[in-house]
């Protein structure tokens, strides 16, 4: 029997409303779980009200995002080790195989110095999350360019044990997402599906509005043996109604079960951003 690939709805996709609000459309849409985006909403903090929430819609989550940016970074606590460190906790909790991380900030420098050795000792204390790093992409203002991560944006220069594979970042930084995922190889544990137009900033557009290879990537999935999920991460916040909002989220969901279904294609045929 095949691996069916769950798409997942990440709590991030509803904003601004709450977290208990993903729960709600993901039921209503069909999505087979829930990411949550751990942030200051109370709610995607308590495991308690997340175990409710997924009961209750029947929807389970499947994905844990920690506490890393820039607005929370007081969420938990303000050392990353401790957020980290309740983020998986929180994803054996509630059943969830996978956390998902970004590489530490430049100024968070103890934290950047111990980042590999510390997620295999977390890992080791939590054998059935899945502690994946996350591609993040450099920042570009008033027509400079810096990186605001350490050693890097890419994670793959450095080695770890699990990758999230986010193609909304890969178009941020003109990455090629299926050579990222060749150079992820095994270790691809988690994709954030969104797309972006390569303009050098994070958009999380619905799949097929930008010009990512997203298809072509989600096609490509089962013949490097992915067994992970693909979490929809796409930006809904500046929609003017939540019918707006969930025809985004519907046509998301359609985009990636449609090209999961295709399976694997020779590669590369035809171009692609």
């Amino acid at each position: 029997m095949s691996f069916r690939v769950p798409v997942l709805l990440s709590s991030s996709s509803v904003f601004p409303e709450p977290t208990a609000a993903a729960f709600e459309m993901a039921a209503t849409l069909g999505y087979d779980g829930v990411e949550v985006m751990v942030w200051t909403d109370a709610v995607s903090q308590d495991a308690g009200a997340l175990r409710g929430l997924a009961s209750h819609y029947g929807v389970p989550v499947l994905s844990v995002h920690a506490p890393c940016l820039l607005v929370t970074q007081r969420v938990w606590s303000s050392d990353p080790w401790e957020r980290l460190r309740r983020a998986a906790v929180l994803a054996e909790t509630l059943g969830a195989p996978t956390v998902v991380v970004h590489p530490p900030f430049t100024w968070q420098r103890d934290y950047a110095r111990s980042f590999g050795a510390g997620l295999a000792r977390l890992a080791a204390k939590h054998p059935d999350v899945s502690i994946a790093v996350e591609n993040m992409y450099p920042v570009r203002m008033a027509g400079r360019e810096f990186v605001p991560y350490v050693p890097g944006w890419d994670p793959t220069d450095t080695g770890y044990d699990a990758y999230t594979l986010d193609l909304s970042h890969c178009a941020a930084s003109r990455t090629d997402p299926l050579v990222m995922a060749d150079t992820m190889g095994a270790q691809l544990a988690h994709v954030h599906l969104g797309d972006g137009t390569g303009e050098g900033r994070d958009e999380h557009l619905v799949p097929g509005r930008g010009n990512q290879p997203c298809g072509e990537l989600l096609a490509s999935l089962a013949g490097r043996g992915f067994t992970g999920s693909v979490a929809v991460e796409v930006a809904t916040r500046k929609a003017s109604s939540r019918a707006v909002r969930e025809a985004d989220l519907r046509e998301s969901l359609a985009y990636a079960r449609e090209h999961l279904a295709t399976g694997p294609r020779s590669a590369r045929a035809g171009s692609h951003a």
